[in-house]
């Protein structure tokens, strides 16, 4: 039996022909036979395909291949190209719909003005000199740079989590004013592969905040090297029919049932076809069209 893989990478580059891009990568996956969703822009590409195991070697091969991608960082995870509904290979204005691409400056070196890079070891490094500092604002804040029902089910210890439904809101939030306390403190972005933090640090440095920093790789990287023995706990969202994944067998179960309260990971829409809300639900609850609902009342 064959193996499958998905693999998940970005890269910030300036790319002078998106459609020709977009046009080459849909040719390239629809021979490998691999489904996914691919995102590019003037700014680069964003991608996440799954498959046969050779297939995608040989995609990632072939992707490496574009000058500007040479040195895409790929990370590799379990699953098949039948995680994916289809192949979607489109042109957008941003790789991350934050509302300002012409907030965005990408050079070939990738996001201009954005946060330091931490590594996972670094990142321990960095908590533990706060730690030892004793001064309250020297400790880390980790600021969740995904949308805030991931992190119903995982995030890092005490981190901040915005109230956010899409990356659109994060401006909005940035720019309230309740954040204003961290614009002085060391703030550590994170998202699942690291491209939405990799924005994100770039459009709080222009707002004020002076000590940011992203992690490398992001969570995808992070687990990789700790499993659950460092300072992340639950299980990682991801945007496929596989819904979430564990970095290993002693993840914490963080989620909630939104009926009962019983502890799941397990994301499910709404049975209401008016309403299909993505809320947690446990497996009890997710049996029966009457429990998989909306307890107070479907949003219209």
């Amino acid at each position: 039996m064959a193996l499958h893989r998905i693999v998940l990478f970005y890269c910030f580059t300036p790319l002078p022909d998106p459609e020709a891009v977009r046009l080459w990568q849909r040719t390239l996956c629809e021979g490998l036979g691999l489904k996914g969703r691919i995102i590019v822009s003037r700014d680069g590409i964003n991608a996440t395909a799954g498959g046969e195991l050779d297939a995608v070697k040989r995609y990632v091969r072939a992707t490496k291949e574009y000058p500007g991608f040479r040195d895409i960082d790929v990370k590799w995870s379990e699953g098949t190209a039948e995680d994916f509904p289809r192949l979607s290979v489109k042109v957008r204005p941003e790789l991350v719909s934050f509302g300002a691409p012409d907030e965005l400056e990408v050079g070939p070196g990738g996001v201009v003005g954005g946060g330091a890079r931490l590594s996972p070891h670094e990142l321990h490094e960095l908590v533990a000199t706060g730690a030892e500092d004793g001064d309250p604002r020297r400790e880390v804040v980790f600021f969740d740079g995904r949308n805030a029902f991931e992190a119903q089910i995982g995030r890092f210890k005490g981190a901040v989590v915005p109230d956010t439904s899409t990356t659109h809101d994060f401006l909005a939030e940035l720019d309230s004013g309740k954040y204003d306390d961290l614009k002085h403190r060391p703030v550590v972005t994170y998202c699942t592969g690291g491209i939405r933090c990799e924005v994100l640090t770039a459009h709080m440095r222009r707002r004020g905040f002076r000590e940011v920093y992203q992690l490398d790789g992001g969570i995808v990287r992070y687990g990789e090297t700790f499993k659950d023995g460092g300072l992340w706990e639950g299980s990682l969202y991801v945007f496929d029919r596989r819904m979430h994944l564990e970095f290993s067998e002693e993840a914490t179960t963080m989620g909630r049932c939104i009926r009962c309260d019983a502890p799941t990971s397990e994301f499910h829409n709404c049975s209401d076809p008016a309403c299909r809300q993505l809320t947690l639900y446990c497996s009890d609850c997710a049996a029966s069209p009457e429990t998989l609902r909306c307890p107070d009342g479907c949003i219209a």
